[in-house]
């Protein structure tokens, strides 16, 4: 009788058991540099968007011949709806932003596993947007992120580990 060349059945069992306990150890190690990259770039995007609301501000965009300040709603920064062209901008379709960041605000849009949800500041008295509240949720707490963040037109980007970020939450480092 010949010797067959090949591998038991043990082996195979063996190889495949090491190839199980190398994805057990490795999985949860992506998912968490998924979130670590997830709330990067939701720190990035609150960058760009505070950085987008200075700029409105500067322009001194108008509505109706008043000027408006701050924008009105997350969509004012981005292009005329879907479309990646801004011809010309105005108050609000400014192309300060990509369409798929001033479009994170709704909720079958997220951004990198975040959500925005932009509210202005109005004066006292009506009139120009004085101010805006910026909060970057994530989707799926947990799965897309850990962290909620907070901005506001001081620049300053806050966080809290487990609910929605306020103006007294820790400022990121």
């Amino acid at each position: 009788m010949k010797k067959q060349k090949g591998f038991s059945l043990i082996e195979l069992l063996i190889v495949v058991a090491i190839i199980l306990i190398i994805a057990a150890i490795a999985i949860p190690n992506l998912l968490r540099a998924k979130i670590a990259a997830n709330e990067a770039s939701a720190v990035g995007s609150m960058r760009t968007i505070v950085t987008a609301e200075v700029s409105y501000n500067s322009a001194g965009w108008l509505s109706g011949g008043n000027q408006i300040g701050f924008s009105n709603a997350l969509a004012d920064l981005g292009p005329n709806g879907s479309t990646t062209q801004c011809n010309p901008p105005d108050a609000t379709h400014t192309c300060y932003v990509d369409a798929v960041l001033s479009g994170a605000g709704t909720s079958a849009t997220p951004k990198s596993g975040y959500f925005f949800t932009y509210a202005p500041i109005a004066a006292a008295a009506g009139g120009s947007n004085v101010g805006f509240a910026l909060n970057g949720n994530p989707a799926a707490p947990g799965q897309t992120g850990n962290r909620y963040f907070y901005a506001d037109a001081s620049g300053v980007i806050r966080f809290n580990p487990s609910q929605s970020a306020t103006s007294s939450d820790v400022p990121l480092q």
